[in-house]
């Protein structure tokens, strides 16, 4: 009975060993266009369903946009409008043989919610810091949004426990549907409740608008914008649709005596995402689509 006990033990610290070696700190988990990254090196790209983010990227939304990302734990971090969110200090490691997640994420404009998820039945801990310019909050595992703009700094509690530094003042805050606000150019308030009427207007900043153009894993939709002759015509294309934030993909057909190469922009969710986005990018590139299928 010893020996199975153990032989248990060993068979759950590989398992955990695993887990942390299997999935990357944070990735793209659904994207409404347009939307890119910024890394340290000056590099700058759209952001696709699945791309892998590192330490000093910057995440940037368009406007109209939203970015949900995913930590390797299964919480979810969302960006809205016109927004940019730093990435740091993301890692996993072991303290006390349990799995730990890092990161440090840094909203310097713009709406903000992480919100920690158990579909990967992580029994771990967190160590996440989010901060909202003037504000920062120490996060383990809960429900939070934050907004950093030209007028204030927000961080609304919606569950869980947070503690919150402001100049030379921490406190922990604890009492669900809580919010604290510092101006620009003045004091900061005191924590008090929230509306539900603010905070549905808060939410909206942060959900994804359905039609308005999204992206995520499993989406059937796509719009294609070219059939081009040559790579280098479909290239320039391509560029210039991910310089501005839409993940565009390149795929070549072969014919029977020649290759087209077709852009597309695939994983949208829905026809009327695909429509919408379809419109938008004829407004702003002036190219209208070939075609919407799935």
């Amino acid at each position: 009975m010893k020996i199975r006990i153990l032989l248990g033990m060993l068979l759950m610290l590989a398992v955990t060993g695993a887990w942390a070696a299997t999935r990357p700190n944070i990735v793209v988990e659904g994207v409404q266009l347009p939307a890119w990254v910024e890394h340290p090196n000056g590099g700058r790209e759209a952001l696709g369903i699945g791309l892998a983010l590192g330490n000093k990227d910057r995440v940037y939304t368009g406007p109209g946009s939203r970015v949900v990302l995913r930590l390797a734990e299964g919480s979810l971090v969302k960006l809205g409008e016109n927004g940019i969110l730093e990435l740091d200090e993301l890692g996993q490691r072991k303290v006390s043989l349990k799995d730990v997640v890092t990161a440090s994420l840094d909203v310097l404009k713009g709406a903000f919610r992480f919100t920690s998820q158990t579909i990967y039945k992580f029994r771990g801990e967190r160590d996440v810091q989010i901060r909202a310019v003037t504000i920062t909050a120490g996060i383990r595992g809960t429900d939070v949004w934050a907004k950093a703009d030209a007028t204030r700094d927000i961080v609304c509690l919606i569950d869980g426990t947070i503690t919150v530094t402001h100049a030379n003042n921490a406190f922990t805050m604890d009492q669900p549907m809580s919010f604290y606000i510092v101006p620009k150019t003045g004091p900061a308030q005191p924590v008090g409740p929230v509306s539900r009427e603010q905070f549905g207007t808060w939410q909206t900043e942060t959900e994804f608008t359905a039609g308005a153009g999204v992206q995520q894993k499993g989406g059937k939709w796509r719009i294609y914008l070219a059939e081009a002759p040559n790579q280098e015509e479909a290239l320039a294309l391509y560029d210039r649709l991910r310089l501005a934030g839409y993940a565009a993909q390149i795929r070549p057909l072969k014919g029977e005596s020649s290759i087209t190469y077709h852009v597309r922009i695939a994983n949208l969710v829905s026809e009327q995402d695909a429509n919408t986005l379809a419109a938008r990018i004829k407004t702003e590139f002036g190219i209208a689509a070939l075609k919407v299928s799935r």
